[in-house]
């Protein structure tokens, strides 16, 4: 069968079009056609004709009357050929052009044709999404506002594109069509089931989603996976975001690109931008922030997840939006603002990053396109009970190519420093909370999740080639080996890892009361037995002050000076340990209540002399700490550490010398006994003047004033295998840094 069609200005011999079959028609007026394009939009009628004729068609329902508008005003009359098509010919040969209908009650409406367009997305994009090997990602997924070129010029509208490769069909849907995606069907693009649709006129700010026809023949309706922006919870569109900000950060990111963070300072600021002080969004958190920062001396400020979640209890900890940052606190652009101005006041930003599992919302990542797509197939393999949440198939190479990419978005996006990863002891062990039965060994027998291990070899090593003077900090909790090796040797290649057991170790020490600490002294220096095995950061995070388990000052044993002297000299000891320190935000003050994401901090209190104290030590601790290579320049390794006493369990004293290598040593000594120990002896490396650097129990801080008078001179009188040594005052449960001076 076929259609004859009359040209437009009734020129020349009529055409005959080959009739569309009733069910291609029937499956674009549906929005079900997996390629709409070659049906819909312009194209070439024959080979052979003189002049070039091309047939028009658009999908226009009720419509009475239909046309087609070209770029030169000509109008090309279209008929209608059955469910809604339209079509007719045009000898003008291909043209941009616009489709106008009118309707049986007088009303009009006209628009660009989203079919006249092809693809946004080219041959090599798609075979690097099918090899899983496309580091941006982002730039090719989502939604993009953007000019594209139409035959005779170019029309601004937004480029959408989704990974659905089980779909059946795809339909975009949002506010610019009034949530009716049968007019904005999409089509697929190669094998590996990206699918792509050019919708002309669409501007940032549109909300959309996408609706999927499941190889169940059920249509679902989902968030885009690799959207820039989303709606504020409890809504749940994706939002078309387009970037304007000029970064500013140039010297910053020069410095950081020339600079090992590895082995300079950090210290470490962690905070949850929501409960810091409530009410502040990205742009007016950037004044106080960095005035509250510098005046604490932190080096780094570490936020907690500030991707897309629908529930605020998980602390963004269960993520939907990998490409979006939260709305809650405003713009994509207002994190830009607020991340620049922390690089341009000399802070460096880092983020936490949960590539280890998902939630089950059904508007998300979870059965996708109808079946498992980004979890694993396997629930021993793809949920996390625990939780409540699913874990990704790290074995899926465009799976892995999402949070590879993921990871470098926010690294090169939005010039994070770091990310802090999550949870990666999950993803390490196939067995991580399951019972006997609930897991599958891997192919050679053993617990461990060898295609997670890939794809942590793979961010870290990809992060770190293409952004030198980032790190990748992992928060890892077992005992696994090689976490900061590099890959090239079968280490997971993270730069630092957070040290989990000596967080357990001495706040388990620090609770016990003085009186009975001497029999858990091996608590408090156990650490100091595999402190360079990793390339280590201390933590005290939030998950220490949390859901009962109280705040730092609340595990301190004592009444309330005495809790607050432990606080001092504790963190005191944290920042004279090898490694890198993180301390979640309230701490820094000794907040007395546990934090909780639902109040603000407990910021009354430093009205109180005592927490002041606190607070001003924790500047003093940063500020030495900077300043002196000795306490950081060799953190990774041992020959920056030497013990003095560690073995001092009956009088509860813990000391050991930092060393940079060039010359600088410092002397740690913490008294962690309720008394003080007025004359007691040290076996020092060299004689000569010793100053007191640091002294927690001054009374500026809220101590009781036990000191040296500022110093102490060491002699050359040998002491416990050391050439010189010297009386030193040590205050109770405080701490002591002395540098010498020759």
């Amino acid at each position: 069968m076929s259609a004859r069609e009359q040209s437009p200005d009734g020129a020349g011999p009529g055409i005959d079009l080959p009739a569309l079959p009733e069910e291609t028609l029937e499956r674009v007026a549906s929005g079900s056609h997996p390629d709409p394009h070659t049906v819909l939009g312009q194209h070439l009628v024959a080979d052979g004709i003189a002049d070039p004729v091309t047939v028009i068609r658009a999908l226009r329902p009720l419509a009475a009357e239909v046309q087609a508008v070209l770029s030169t005003d000509a109008r090309i009359e279209l008929h209608h050929i059955g469910h809604g098509v339209w079509q007719g010919l045009s000898i003008i040969g291909p043209h941009d052009y616009e489709i106008e209908a009118r309707y049986s009650d007088g009303s009009e409406w006209r628009s660009d044709d989203p079919y006249r367009y092809q693809p946004t997305i080219g041959e090599l994009d798609l075979h690097l999404i099918a090899e899983g090997r496309h580091e941006e990602l982002w730039r090719v997924l989502g939604a993009h506002c953007r000019e594209h070129a139409g035959v005779t010029g170019r029309a601004h509208g937004t480029a959408f594109a989704v990974w659905a490769p089980h779909a059946h069909a795809v339909r975009v849907v949002g506010d610019f069509n009034g949530w009716n995606g049968i007019g904005h069907a999409m089509r697929r693009l190669g094998a590996v089931g990206v699918w792509e649709l050019f919708v002309p006129a669409v501007e940032p700010g549109s909300v959309y989603k996408y609706e999927i026809l499941t190889p169940a023949g059920h249509w679902v309706t989902r968030a885009d996976p690799m959207a820039a922006a989303a709606e504020q919870p409890p809504q749940t569109a994706s939002v078309v975001a387009s970037s304007h900000h000029i970064w500013a950060d140039g010297d910053w990111m020069g410095r950081r690109a020339a600079t090992d963070p590895h082995s300079g300072p950090m210290s470490v600021y962690e905070l949850h931008l929501g409960s810091w002080r409530p009410g502040l969004g990205y742009r007016e958190a950037a004044d106080q922030l960095i005035e509250y920062v510098h005046e604490l001396g932190f080096s780094h400020v570490e936020f907690m997840p500030l991707a897309e979640h629908p529930f605020g209890g998980s602390w963004g900890y269960q993520v939907t939006g990998y490409y979006a940052p939260t709305s809650r606190f405003g713009s994509p652009d207002d994190l830009r603002y607020l991340i620049d101005r922390l690089h341009q006041a000399g802070i460096g930003v880092l983020m936490d990053w949960v590539p280890g599992h998902f939630p089950k919302d059904e508007w998300a990542l979870a059965n996708f396109d109808g079946e498992p797509l980004y979890e694993h197939p396997d629930p021993r393999r793809g949920e996390q009970k625990d939780w409540g949440t699913l874990v990704f198939d790290f074995g899926q190479r465009q799976v892995r190519n999402f949070l590879v990419a993921n990871a470098l978005f926010w690294l090169e996006e939005f010039h994070v420093d770091g990310l802090r990863v999550d949870a990666v002891a999950s993803m390490l062990y196939l067995d991580y909370s399951r019972e006997a039965g609930e897991w599958e060994p891997n192919v050679h027998g053993g617990n461990e999740n060898l295609e997670a291990i890939a794809f942590l070899q793979e961010v870290t090593a990809t992060a770190y080639k293409r952004n030198p003077g980032i790190v990748m900090v992992a928060e890892e909790s077992t005992s696994w080996g090689g976490v900061t090796a590099p890959t090239v040797s079968g280490g997971l290649g993270f730069g630092l890892k957070w040290n989990m057991g000596w967080m357990h170790d001495s706040l388990q020490y620090m609770q016990v009361d003085p009186m009975y600490r001497s029999h858990h002294h091996g608590e408090i220096t156990f650490s100091f037995l595999y402190a360079f095995s990793e390339n280590f950061l201390l933590p005290i995070s939030h998950d220490e002050v949390v859901h009962g388990k109280g705040s730092l000052l609340g595990k301190m044993p004592g009444d309330h000076w005495q809790k607050l002297a432990n606080v001092r000299a504790y963190l005191a000891f944290m920042w004279c340990h090898p490694g890198k320190q993180l301390l979640f935000m309230g701490q820094e003050f000794a907040q007395p209540s546990e934090w909780s994401e639902e109040r603000g901090l407990d910021w009354w209190v430093l009205d109180q002399p005592s927490h002041r104290g606190v607070f001003d030590l924790v500047a003093e601790l940063n500020r030495a700490y900077l300043a002196h290579p000795a306490l950081w320049a060799l953190d990774h390794d041992s020959a920056g550490f030497e013990w003095l006493d560690g073995g001092a369990a009956a009088e509860n004293v813990v000391s050991f010398l930092r060393r940079d290598g060039a010359g600088q040593t410092i002397a740690c000594l913490v008294n962690f006994a309720g008394v003080p120990h007025g004359d007691y002896r040290v076996g020092l490396p060299l004689a000569g003047r010793w100053r007191e650097l640091l002294n927690t129990d001054a009374a500026e801080y809220g101590g009781s004033g036990v000191g040296n008078l500022g110093g102490v001179t060491a002699v050359d009188t040998p002491w416990a295998g050391r050439p010189a040594s010297a009386s030193i005052a040590l205050p109770p449960l405080g701490a002591i840094w002395l540098l010498h001076e020759g």
